[in-house]
């Protein structure tokens, strides 16, 4: 009798030890575990990371969205490359417009270039990609070829949302346009829905080419066509997409004029922009592969992220499975 009670003990004993180890082991999975020092310095380790990247492969699945960058041949090399080397990347599909074709490869519009031009090769890229690539994405974003995106974080605030709505986000101005509209370098992103009414509104002539800024021009022809400015704004109320490069929000320079044109008001400071930021303007090349790094890989060891909401408060479950 008492043998066959040490037989249990032994074995419950060596069951509570292996389940010990397994939580232990699901504890410390995310964490690099060194198993050799030299002077402190870790010589070897084993890197046994949990897989993150299940629900942004889902999301890039069904949350597709096409890129469209704004260029001109004088800027392939100099800017655009390095768009194409970074961000573009994590698009679904990136198309770069142009007044020339190009092997780089550029779509050539049947456009001129300078400033004065902008808003014409903004309608000449949206009819071409209404004709060419409706159905090769839910959501379409025009960007400028100084202007970086995370995508990832794009799609996070898109997911919530249906692409048959008519509605396009944005960094949203206040003047000039009763509902506002959207900041042309921070970037803007129109949904399906939206895409069709605003080539609809110059195949019925109820849009037209009226000036040449084109994000106000573009936020006149959203408005007549029914097309919902909506707010991008974070679950904190700070602001994803941004007009000027980080360090201007962080710690302005100097006084621009278009900080008042923000459709909410101006947070400057630590807290001007989302932890879950989409798109900033005026970046150098160098910066791209910053900000890239930045995003992507720089990893603070053992830090507790401050801001962490679970992504199924945008996006459930039922609407990334279905």
């Amino acid at each position: 009798m008492g043998s066959k009670l040490f037989l249990c003990g032994v074995i419950l004993g060596f069951a509570s030890v292996q389940l010990f180890l397994m939580s232990e082991f699901e504890i410390t999975r995310g964490f690099r575990r060194f198993s050799q020092f030299q002077h402190g310095i870790p010589t070897e380790f084993n890197v046994s990371v949990r897989k993150t990247d299940g629900v942004e492969k889902q999301m890039s699945s069904k949350v597709r969205v096409l890129c469209w960058v704004m260029t001109r041949p004088l800027n392939l090399q100099t800017k655009t490359r390095h768009i194409q080397a970074t961000w573009a990347k994590h698009c679904n599909m990136v198309l770069y417009m142009s007044s020339e074709a190009t092997d780089f490869p550029t779509v050539g519009l049947n456009v001129s270039e300078g400033r004065a031009q902008l808003y014409w090769k903004t309608i000449r890229a949206f009819q071409y990609i209404h004709t060419h690539h409706l159905d090769s994405a839910e959501w379409f974003l025009k960007a400028d070829d100084d202007t970086f995106v995370v995508v990832e974080n794009l799609r996070r605030l898109l997911c919530q949302h249906d692409t048959e709505e008519p509605v396009y986000f944005g960094h949203r101005f206040r003047p000039f346009v009763k509902q506002g509209y959207m900041s042309g370098g921070a970037g803007y992103v129109l949904s399906r829905e939206a895409l069709r009414r605003f080539v609809q509104g110059f195949s019925s002539g109820q849009c037209t080419h009226t000036g040449p800024v084109e994000d106000k021009e573009l936020g006149r022809c959203m408005q007549t066509m029914k097309i919902k400015a909506g707010d991008s704004r974070d679950e904190k109320a700070r602001e994803t997409f941004n007009p000027f490069p980080l360090e201007s929000h962080l710690k302005p320079l100097a006084k621009k004029p278009t900080w008042s044109y923000s459709y909410y008001g101006k947070n400057q400071g630590p807290g001007c922009c989302s932890d879950y930021a989409i798109s900033f303007h005026y970046i150098r090349p160098a910066q791209m592969y910053e900000l890239e790094y930045y995003t992507h890989h720089l990893r603070p060891f053992g830090y507790k992220y401050r801001f962490d909401p679970d992504v199924t408060s945008n996006c459930t479950i039922d609407r990334l499975s279905s």
